[in-house]
């Protein structure tokens, strides 16, 4: 670095010999070439260019203060160099920080109800490959199902994918059904949820639109428009988690449990639950189950620790009781005695 080439290095003990066979005025020969360069360098020795063969010797003190002068002149440049190094690094890290975190503008708040849909309506706008939507709110008025079929419409027309997730309760409500039947039919896709889930929308994967989780006293349709690249990943990793755990939907109301519960009782499994409580139900070992369904064994716990919490069951015997005496039992017994 800077100047640090420029020490010196010290003579060595073969230049120490040779300046003493010429000091005695002893010859030098071709062998002796690459030493003798180093006495040169150290303005220990002059080299006639008349006569090559006798170089003579010159005063070691003056070399001496003359290297020392020029390694004390490196030795300055060097921790003049050195001294440039913090303020170099402190320029460069703020630049530094905002490449590595930069991925597009962060996320702005938006307080009213009104500014939401424009911004949402603005981003569907230009969606160009998927929207996936998340509505834990319940049931929609006829006229959010009149906007949504021309807004969710034309975006089906241009070849964008929909999936949307909605609270388990809509398939008690006509108008969303009726929404869901009308969407389904153009290629939308639905899946209901029994248990709580998040507020969000994310178009292409490159914006999404969640609940405001910052503002304190926000108003309860306020949301947060979030653009980072890694924050917005996140937030589809949490959608997609939540429609595995989720019961596919066409608009189609509730079965009846056909038991003596009540016409209509909710159902409150998934397909894959109820394979699993099928084999719970019949004393198979957790891992056989996973094996059975594909699915790994810590994605069965997760769904054994929401079906227990679904049912209040404190026990996996608890669990399997309660099971037994629901209509989605009953709902097993229906499609195994007339198909699916």
């Amino acid at each position: 670095m800077g100047g640090f080439d420029k020490v010196p290095r010290g003579l060595s003990d073969e230049a120490r010999r040779l300046y003493a066979r010429i000091a005695r005025q002893e010859p030098v020969g071709d062998g002796d070439k690459a030493v003798l360069e180093e006495l040169a360098a150290w303005d220990l020795v002059a080299v006639d260019p008349a006569a090559p063969g006798t170089p003579v010797v010159l005063d070691p003190q003056q070399a001496a203060r003359h290297r020392v002068d020029a390694g004390l002149q490196a030795l300055a440049e060097a921790a003049e160099a050195l001294a440039r190094v913090p303020r170099m690094a402190a320029e460069l890290s703020g630049e530094f920080e905002r490449s590595k975190w930069w991925s597009g503008p962060a996320s702005e708040f938006l307080a009213e109800v009104s500014l939401v849909n424009a911004r949402i309506g603005q981003a569907l706008g230009s969606a160009e490959v998927e929207l996936l939507t998340a509505q834990p709110g319940g049931s929609r008025t006829r006229e959010q199902v009149a906007a949504a079929l021309e807004q969710d419409g034309g975006a089906l027309a241009r070849g964008v994918r929909i999936r949307s997730l909605y609270r388990d309760v809509v398939r008690d409500d006509v108008v969303t059904r009726e929404y869901a039947s009308v969407m389904s039919g153009r290629g939308a896709e639905f899946r209901t949820q029994i248990g709580p889930f998040p507020r969000m929308v994310i178009i292409d994967r490159r914006e999404a639109f969640i609940s405001e989780p910052l503002v304190e006293d926000a108003a309860p349709h306020a949301a947060r428009h979030v653009r980072d690249r890694a924050m917005v990943a996140f937030i589809v990793e949490v959608f997609e988690e939540v429609w595995r755990r989720s019961e596919q939907w066409e608009g189609e109301g509730r079965p009846a449990d056909g038991g003596g519960l009540g016409a209509g009782a909710p159902l409150r499994t998934t397909a894959l639950q109820r394979e699993i409580l099928l084999d719970l139900e019949n004393g198979v070992m957790q891992q056989a189950t996973a094996a059975r369904l594909g699915i790994s064994l810590r994605r069965l716990t997760a769904e054994v620790q929401y079906l227990k919490s679904v049912w209040g069951a404190p026990s996996l015997p608890a669990l399997a009781a309660r099971w037994v005496r629901s209509p989605d039992r009953r709902l097993v017994d229906d499609v195994a005695r007339t198909g699916p």
